[in-house]
């Protein structure tokens, strides 16, 4: 009689979309220690030049030696370009020569956040090809699990994913919270990260600004060159005025030197898709 050999289904790719901030880092150290049930951590790195210079020195000296310690995998992943295979950072892209594209979500005249691509581009597309690449189809859709912490539920958003994934926040199922994060990340041994970000993001809350003008001015000064380049773009273009806060005004001019944030300052809690900024 012949060898009947039985149909096992093979498990879905399950990974976590790591961010490289307060929750992702919690998530990874979950994981190292059973807890969480993703082995694979793929990062979607805006660029070398677009992340913040602390989130990249944060994974290189603990995150990545930590996971390949516990044998996990955490992988950067850049934007491909498909026509030429180069590789291209949101950064490039804003200050391309003839570029007139303002991916990120800049301020406009009234304060609100104008439309973004960004997260689309940068975050979720970089994944979701990477998972794709890995196997993951429509009719066995990969598992991504998402940094948000339950003190951030607002920001959960299951609509935000392509078909050949399904989204999991392990972190709002556990009752876990940012505060809960700092302590899981310190119980391990590592330092708390610092917050995950595009040191340009337009979504920085003025105290961020404040701090970074203190503590790095050549990277404040950098901001400020950027959104001076938008502008010009736009006077060219016969178009309004954008910025990178909600003040409408030159970013050296929102943030003056030497002045504290008012401690009330509730705005703009970040990328509400939970993509960026865990």
């Amino acid at each position: 009689m012949p060898n009947v050999v039985e149909d096992r289904e093979v498990p879905a790719l399950r990974s976590f979309s790591f961010g490289g901030g307060w929750q992702s880092t919690a998530a990874l150290v979950l994981a190292a220690h059973g807890e969480l049930d993703y082995r694979t951590f793929l990062m979607a790195n805006v660029g070398n030049d677009s992340e913040h210079p602390g989130t990249l020195r944060y994974i290189e000296e603990y995150a990545r030696p930590f996971a390949q310690s516990h044998g996990i995998e955490l992988i950067l992943l850049d934007r491909i370009m498909k026509r030429t295979g180069e590789v291209r950072t949101l950064y490039q892209d804003l200050t391309r020569a003839g570029s007139r594209s303002l991916k990120i979500p800049v301020r406009m005249s009234n304060g609100a956040p104008g439309t973004r691509s960004c997260t689309a581009s940068f975050k979720i597309k970089v994944i979701a090809d990477e998972l794709k690449r890995r196997g993951a189809t429509a009719d066995r859709p990969a598992v991504v699990g998402i940094g948000i912490s339950l003190d951030e539920i607002g920001r959960a958003n299951n609509r935000r994913c392509e078909p050949h994934e399904r989204i999991e926040y392990p972190l709002l199922e556990r009752g876990i919270r940012r505060a809960d994060c700092a302590r899981i990340i310190q119980r391990a041994g590592l330092p708390v990260p610092p917050k995950s970000s595009c040191w340009f993001c337009p979504f920085h809350r003025p105290e961020a600004w404040h701090s970074m003008r203190r503590d790095e001015p050549e990277l404040f000064e950098k901001a400020c060159q950027l959104e001076q380049l938008l502008n010009r773009r736009r006077d060219e273009l016969g178009k309004d005025h954008v910025y990178l806060t909600r003040f409408a005004r030159p970013l050296h001019e929102a943030i003056p030197d030497g002045v504290d944030t008012l401690p009330f300052d509730e705005f703009d809690t970040g990328c509400d898709s939970g993509w960026c900024m865990t």
